[in-house]
Parts: C-alpha cells; structure tokens; sequence
C-alpha cells in the first residue's frame, strides 16, 4: 500500500497548522487509496542542523537525525502543511526538510499552506527546494486565507470547496507517489 506522510511544518505554540493539519489527515484517512499517518515536527526535536556531512552524502551521524531519516523514508509520497512566514515556510520545516536527502528522492510531494494569501508564497519557494531533492510536487494545491478560513484568523473554520481541493491534491500525490514507484525501488 501506497505510504503517504503528512508533515505538520509548523512548531510555533499556539501554530494554526495543527488543526489544518489534522483536517487534512481526517479527509485523507477516510479514503483507501494510501495509508496516511501524521508527521508532527514537534515529536522530532530537531536541533539546527547539526550534521557535519551534507545531506547528500547519506553520512548521518546524530540519532535523532537518524530517527527522521527512517521516518521519512517510511513514505512514498507526503502532503506538507506550511504557514507562511514572511512570504517564506517556517525555519523549522526548511531546517527538517535540510536535514536529509536521499530520503525525499523520487517521491511526490502535495502542498497545503495557510496565511495571509493562503500560504501560495510558503508553497513556491518549497516547490524550488522539492526540485532540488528530487521530488515531483503536484500541480493542485490547497491555499487556506487566514482571513476567509479562519474564524478571527485563529479558529479554523475552511469553507466546503476546500473539502474538493484537498481530494486533488491527495488524488494527485497518491498518483504520482504510485508512478514513481520503479524510481524508488531501483
């Protein structure tokens, strides 16, 4: 069965992303195309990179680099969940996303972002780094405007046509995840 990880990128108390991303993870888990599970940067306690070696080289040293890289190359695709902090992701997820790279290849990556315009700008710049790491990121895209999704820009209240667009994206990671199978397994 298709595994596809959905990467709560926000560790910011009092984050917003941990209601979209469980929304996200209930729609998800009611469909039987893949099996989802939730991946809370949080449980990971990542420190700033710290690895002397790049990424690339597959030379990790730490445990608890160690520990994200087995989690993440647990996937076959993932969705990931970002805020959008000044026009950007949050450090916190370029810092996990940094931190490996082997890991990432050839997998599909879906995007759902959330902020003042959705999050679109969060999500170009990790189409730029989902490139760089060998991943296919999905055209569709879920973009939740703090100020029409959020109730008072803090209670997550997305409107029903969101329900549609988060079916493509998961349509489309599960698709691409299933394609690039042969590239994983070689």
């Amino acid at each position: 069965m298709t595994r596809i990880g959905i990467i709560l990128g926000s560790t910011r108390p009092g984050r917003n992303g941990e209601a979209v991303a469980r929304w996200v993870y209930d729609n998800a888990s009611r469909r039987n195309d893949a099996e989802y599970e939730l991946v809370d940067l949080l449980d990971f306690k990542l420190p700033h990179l710290d690895e002397a070696v790049p990424a690339s080289m597959g030379q990790y040293a730490n445990p608890h680099t160690l520990e994200w890289a087995a989690k993440i190359a647990s996937f076959d695709g993932f969705v990931i969940v970002t805020p959008e902090y000044n026009h950007s992701t949050s450090g916190a997820l370029k810092n996990a996303i940094d931190f490996l790279f082997a890991e990432w290849n050839n997998k599909a990556v879906g995007f759902v972002s959330y902020g003042s315009v959705g999050g679109a700008r969060a999500v170009e710049h990790l189409r730029l780094v989902a490139g760089e790491l060998m991943m296919a990121d999905v055209r569709a895209q879920v973009t939740l405007p703090l100020s029409t999704d959020f109730e008072n820009y803090s209670v997550f209240k997305p409107g029903p046509h969101q329900v549609d667009a988060l079916g493509v994206v998961l349509d489309q990671t599960v698709a691409w995840s299933k394609a690039l199978a042969p590239l994983r397994a070689s």
